[in-house]
């Protein structure tokens, strides 16, 4: 996930950053697919289901890392990596949700955080501001919900490995979730700040 930083921003397209998040993006109705297979009378698919959302946290962390490195930061990229970013923690609220793994309550926390968002994002066009950059806390809480859904996944099962992938599952997910709302109001405040200096300007 990309972060605030001073390097300049490329108009290319087709850069290895790129093409990595591009191919999260791809892997996003595959994973939603894997792991909704048992709820429609197909075999359980949970390990490759596994196996998508690891490699999507793999390229991840190298999209941003390589895009800094190679300077090829791109306004494209801005786009596409917290895009990717938000339809897996989507796709695997819905699909986890749906199998019961998770309760209903925490979707709609956190649910509740991305429509919050999404009317700041709205404001700020208003505005004529850009959608605001992740900022290193929505980067921690992001990773903390890309480790607790595996984890969390992999505890709907029985044995001592379900029992502990529970325990860290919903660890991770208890920091993933209080950091996401927390970035959350970070962002409000940064939008109320920029309407008001907007305001006075006026």
């Amino acid at each position: 996930m990309e972060v605030q930083e001073t390097r300049v921003q490329t108009d290319r397209v087709l850069t290895i950053p790129n093409i990595l998040s591009m191919a999260r993006l791809v892997g996003v109705p595959l994973f939603l697919w894997l792991i909704l297979r048992p709820e429609f009378g197909g075999p359980q698919s949970d390990g490759w289901a596994l196996l998508v959302l690891a490699l999507s946290g793999v390229s991840d962390y190298l999209d941003g890392k390589l895009a800094r490195r190679w300077n090829q930061v791109s306004s494209l990229g801005r786009l596409l990596d917290p895009a990717a970013d938000r339809l897996y923690i989507l796709s695997t609220l819905v699909g986890l949700t749906w199998r019961g793994i998770l309760p209903l309550w925490l979707t709609s926390v956190l649910l509740a955080r991305e429509l919050v968002l999404l009317v700041m994002v709205g404001i700020l066009r208003r505005h004529g501001y850009p959608p605001p950059q992740v900022n290193f806390l929505g980067k921690a809480a992001t990773f903390n919900l890309m480790y607790a859904f595996p984890l969390l996944l992999l505890s709907d099962g029985s044995g001592w490995l379900a029992s502990l992938a529970a325990i860290f599952g919903w660890a991770f997910a208890g920091w993933g979730t209080t950091l996401y709302w927390w970035a959350g109001v970070l962002y409000v405040v940064q939008v109320r700040r920029l309407v008001r200096a907007d305001a006075v300007a006026d």
